[in-house]
Order: structure tokens, then sequence, then C-alpha cells
């Protein structure tokens, strides 16, 4: 055969095999009895096939044609499709390096490990869809047939593509590795061939499956061969081609018989024999075979660098997916955790267990006593504090009009007196009408996370005292704030429950290991909604900060992510040494009254937040 590339369509069945020939002898002569060799894989290749064949139909829109992988094909070509048997087969080798028994086609993405052997499934898928065109009455073998075949090969991928735009990158892997693979092999330089290449190469191009900078060496070689007017005459047909209905016998004849006078061939006689080696009677010196190889290089670099935009675009779906998930997971258990610790009459929570009734942990608190002057007395400014922070500025809209009401503008009334004199159409607007208008303020949703660990010991007091403080302030700001306090240790006690305003300073003392500071921001966050806008949400934390690497790690994940969600978060420490997390504002006080502008000062960033949410 003279053509750069092995025929992809077989009009005629296949030839018969050996192993055919000997089954025939012995049921017709009684020759001796073929006795095949078995193949370890076979029957793991009989189930790729069948598979693949389950699989043809989305490629080809047909439900009639068996695939067929074997060792070598009937065809000679790495892929082929028979019409009259309805048989497509594909060469192994193309599976290459995966084992069989790894290959499972009928399971989608699978194809995306083997993009070679798919591609050549999808280049026959589209034969099988699109060359319907009737088997010519042009013998096999003239100039004119096999530029007819030719010009098959990128019509049929183009109307494929029109169907499966998806496919193209499957279509580029074949190109690139069984079609350039031949042409690089066979060296094509003469008129003839050189044609041949833009007509499979260049027209793949205009296809839409090569891009226009992959082949642009190939364009140049083949410019210097046919020159710019012939080069230019032949795109016509082949996009011409393009544009053929799927069953137009007499059109691709035509298109074949155009390319060959094109040429100067004649388009009965012979295909001209391939000139090996580059050295055409047209001054080939491997020019062209040289422009195939960069227009190679030039595909597989893209592919693999379009291969890993992909791999990184799904590790990025798939990362956003899981973390979705995994965000998904943490509320149902922190909505889980916050109706344990918040249920009424509720006793110290173990976060991740159920509660167990004939095992009572034993709680912080100690009891309660009432707030002392001092106290009222910082709420009551803690309150004003926060009173004045939510308060917003009316806002003032200013419309200007040609008539009243409003205040009015001499300048522009002068310019509208001057346009009317001049018989214009008046333009100016001499009446400035002001409106303002209040803006709802928000309410305050304000966390309180109280460490009872044993070295928060010397604190306790302190503690609960600023913690009484700010939740009474809090209640005081406005009726639709919120607020709630849960004490933390290796398990969790509400001190105040979501809504509830506490009347008497709740107290307790710190002996508890370990730090749940995660799994209490968990409820709170649940309780109150401090990942949700619509109102000034300030999350306090009141501990030394010494914490496992553990601990710590998986609290700051929550305040960065109630950062992320505009959520102000404050860290109150009683004693010097104390190590707060990132992403919390640190203030450090002895006394507890001292906490009232402290505090206020963080309301007012998280309300300034709320208002730009």
């Amino acid at each position: 055969m003279t053509t750069l590339v092995p025929a992809h369509v077989h009009h005629h069945p296949p030839a018969v095999t050996e192993t055919e020939e000997a089954l025939a002898r012995w049921e017709d002569d009684g020759g001796p009895l073929y006795d095949p060799v078995p193949r370890p894989d076979a029957a793991e290749w009989l189930r790729i096939s069948a598979e693949l064949t389950e699989r043809l139909p989305e490629l080809a829109g047909r439900e009639d044609i068996l695939v067929t992988c074997a060792p070598g094909t009937l065809s000679g070509a790495p892929a082929a499709y028979f019409p009259a048997t309805a048989n497509l087969e594909i060469d192994e080798a193309l599976f290459t390096p995966h084992r069989p028994r790894t290959l499972h086609p009928q399971r989608a993405g699978d194809e995306d490990r083997y993009p070679v052997a798919w591609g050549a499934m999808i280049h026959e898928a589209a034969h099988a869809a699109h060359s319907r065109w009737l088997t010519p009455t042009v013998p096999r073998g003239t100039a004119q047939r096999a530029a007819a075949e030719m010009l098959e090969e990128s019509r049929a991928e183009a109307a494929h593509l029109a169907r499966r735009p998806d496919d193209r990158r499957f279509l580029r892997a074949t190109v690139h590795t069984v079609l350039m693979a031949d042409m690089m092999a066979n060296a094509p330089a003469d008129r003839w061939q050189a044609a041949f290449a833009a007509g499979l190469l260049l027209a793949r191009r205009d296809a839409g499956i090569l891009d226009p900078d992959e082949s642009e060496p190939v364009e140049t070689a083949v410019t210097a061969i046919l020159g710019p007017d012939l080069l230019a005459q032949l795109a016509a047909i082949w996009k011409a081609a393009h544009a053929t209905a799927d069953d137009d016998t007499e059109a691709m004849l035509a298109h074949g018989q155009a390319w060959c006078q094109a040429l100067g061939q004649q388009p009965q006689a012979p295909e001209p024999p391939l000139i090996p080696g580059g050295s055409g009677p047209d001054g080939g010196d491997g020019a062209l075979t040289e422009a195939v190889g960069q227009t190679v290089r030039a595909v597989r670099r893209n592919e693999q660098a379009q291969a890993a935009a992909r791999q990184h675009a799904d590790a990025a779906r798939h990362n956003r997916a899981r973390t979705k998930a995994e965000h998904a997971e943490q509320q149902r258990q922190a909505t889980q955790i916050a109706g344990q610790v918040f249920a009424p009459g509720a006793r110290p929570v173990l976060p991740g267990r159920r509660p167990d009734k004939r095992r009572k942990l034993r709680t912080p608190v100690t009891g309660t006593r009432t707030p002392t002057g001092a106290e009222r007395a910082a709420a009551g400014r803690l309150a004003r504090a926060l009173r004045t922070a939510a308060y917003r500025e009316r806002t003032a809209i200013i419309t200007a009009s040609a008539a009243p009401p409003g205040r009015l503008n001499m300048r522009q009334a002068l310019a509208r007196d001057a346009q009317q004199a001049a018989g214009a159409v008046p333009s100016a607007t001499p009446w400035i009408h002001t409106q303002r208008k209040h803006t709802p303020t928000p309410p305050l949703r304000v966390a309180i996370a109280v460490d009872v660990s044993g070295s928060m010991g010397a604190a306790a007091g302190p503690i609960a005292s600023a913690a009484w403080i700010l939740a009474r302030a809090t209640a005081l700001t406005d009726p639709d704030s919120r607020s709630a306090t849960v004490a933390y240790d290796r398990a969790l006690t509400a001190i105040t429950a979501p809504g509830r305003t506490p009347a008497r300073v709740t107290e307790f003392e710190a002996t508890g290991g370990a730090h749940r500071l995660a799994e209490a921001i968990d409820a709170l966050t649940a309780g109150l909604g401090l990942d949700h806008p619509g109102a000034g949400r300030l999350l306090v934390i009141a501990s030394d900060g010494h914490y496992n690497p553990d601990e710590a790690a998986s609290a700051a994940a929550r305040i960065t992510a109630l950062r992320t969600a505009r959520c102000a978060v404050l860290w109150l420490a009683f004693a010097p040494g104390a190590r707060p997390l990132e992403g919390a504002t640190f203030l450090e006080l002895t006394d507890p009254a001292q906490a009232a502008a402290a505090i206020s000062t963080a309301a007012s960033t998280a309300l300034t937040t709320a208002n730009r949410a």
C-alpha cells in the first residue's frame, strides 16, 4: 500500500486467516485438526472486547457493531472498521502498558487511563456513524479513491466532534501516537505525499482537532513543497469535504477527483508510489519529516499540559467536594453537640459520646451568687458602649429634579432659564431633594467559651465575673441580641443557653483536664449561628492557651473558619504567659471590670463587619 496511513474503513470483509483456513479444511475434507495454542490472557481480552462493544453505542449511535481486541489486526492498521460485517477491530498493543485484567472499559472514566486505544475506537466509531457513502465504483488503488478515502478521515472526525466535542482529547492522542508515527516512518517528501500530509494534518486543524500552533511547522514545510496557491486550493477541497453529507457518494468522489486534478494526477491512474527517505523529485530533503516531528512533540507537550491541568482541576474539585462534605459533617456534629449541651437541665457532655445515665460527669459549676454593684455597673457601661457601637447613622439619598419639592439651586435655575430662552429643551435640574433614611441596627450574637482546665484555677473567679458582665450587657443591648456561655475541659458544660439572660453570676472551679475548645466553638456556633450573616457576631475565649498540638490545631481551624465567615474573635487572658491561638485578638486583663472597654472595642469591630456583609 502506498498511502501514508493504512485504510481504516474496509468495504469488503476481512481476508480469511490461516486459522480459519485450517478449520475449514477440517470441516470439508478431514484435514488435520487445528489445535490453537491457548493464550493465558485470552479470556480477559474477550471480556474487554465485550465491554468495549457495550460502550460503542454511546460513541457511534449504533448497537449492531461488534468490537474485537486481538494481538495485531486483520487490516494491518492499529484499528479498523468493516461495514460489511459490522465489526470494529483494535490492536491490543494500543492498551500498553496496562495489563488486561486491570482494564474495565464498562466503567465510565476508565478510558482516561488508555487515551490512545480509546481514541482509536472513537475514530472508528466516527467512521461507523458518518462514513455512510456507498462503496465507490472506482477501484481501490486509484488516485481518486485514495484521495477520497484520505479526505474521509478528517471529515468523519469533524462530524463526530459536532456530536461529541469532549472526545477531542482522545482523537488528539490517536493522531499523534498512531497516525503521525506512521508518517514519521515513511518520510513523505514528494508533491503527492506532501499533499496527503496536508490532508491528514492540516485538515484536522481545520476540523478542530489540532491547534494552529501545533500544525504550523507542517504548514510551513508543505508550503515549501506545494506552494501557497496549491495548498490553498487543497484546503478548499478538504473544507468542502467537511461540509459534505455522510451519504453523499458522488460529492466525496468529486472531491477526490478535484484533489487529483489540483496535483496534476490522473484520477483513474494508480496512486503514486511512496518515495521514502525524503528524496523526492520536488527537492524534499527531510524538512517535512522534521516538521511532522515538531508537530508530534508540540501535540504531546500540549496534551501533557492539558492532562496536568485536568488532573489539577479534578483534584481541586475533589478537594472542594471533600471539604464540603467534611463541613457538612462538622455542622451535623456541631448541631448534635449543641443540642446535648444546651438541652434543659443538661449535665456536662463528652463530645462524640452518647450520654450515659449511669455515669455522670462531674460539673465544674459550684454555685451561683448575686452580682456585685461593680459588676452591675460594668455591665451597664458595656451595654451603653455596645449600643453606641451598634448605632448606624441615617443614610442620605439626594435626588435632583426640575420641579419642587427640594432646595433651589440658583446656578441650575439660571442655566434652565438660559436654556429656555435659547429655545433648547431644558435639561438643568434646579431642585435638590434630600431624603434621610434609618437603617436597621443588627442584633448581637456573643459566644463565650471558658477554659476550666487545671491551669486556670487562679483565674476562675475573674473569668466567671467577666462572663456574667458580657452576657448581661449583651441582653441589655437589644431584645433580639443573644449570648451563650460554655465551660470546657475534656467535657462541655453550658453556663448559659442561647436566649437566657443570667440573673446571677455562675461560679465554677477549674480542675479539669484536656481542652475541648474546638467542640465548644462548634456548640456555640450551632447554638448562636456565628457563621451566618445578619448580626454582629463575636466569640470570646477566656483561656491561657496551654494546649497540646492536636487540640490547638483543631481549635485554630475553627477560629479561622469563623474569621472567614466575618465573625470577630477575642481572646481574654487573666495571667501572664498566655498563648492565644492565631486569628484571635489578644487582650490580657487583671481586673474583670477592665474587660468592658476591651470587649466594647471588639464588639464594634464585629458590628462593622456585619454592616459590610
